[in-house]
């Protein structure tokens, strides 16, 4: 059976880490905090950061958070 519930986020500094769903909502939450003044253009109308997060996950895989770098993201299927 697969799961789609873990996700590899590779930060700025590319060493990739495994995280469940509700770790890379906390990820993209802190990250968000801190470019609310310079959101990606798809984000700009979204009014919660919560929001904001759930938006990234299901239509983005990357976020530019400027000084702190572009971080990436993609779901994988581990077989358990």
């Amino acid at each position: 059976m697969y799961y789609e519930d873990t996700y590899v986020v590779l930060p700025p500094d590319m060493q990739e880490k495994f995280v469940t769903q509700p770790e890379l909502e906390q990820l993209l939450h802190d990250l968000l905090i801190d470019i609310q003044d310079a959101l990606p253009r798809d984000l700009e109308n979204i009014k919660t950061i919560p929001e904001q997060v759930q938006r990234l996950i299901k239509t983005a895989c990357d976020l530019d958070c400027g000084d702190r770098g572009v971080w990436q993201w993609y779901v994988v299927r581990l077989d358990k």
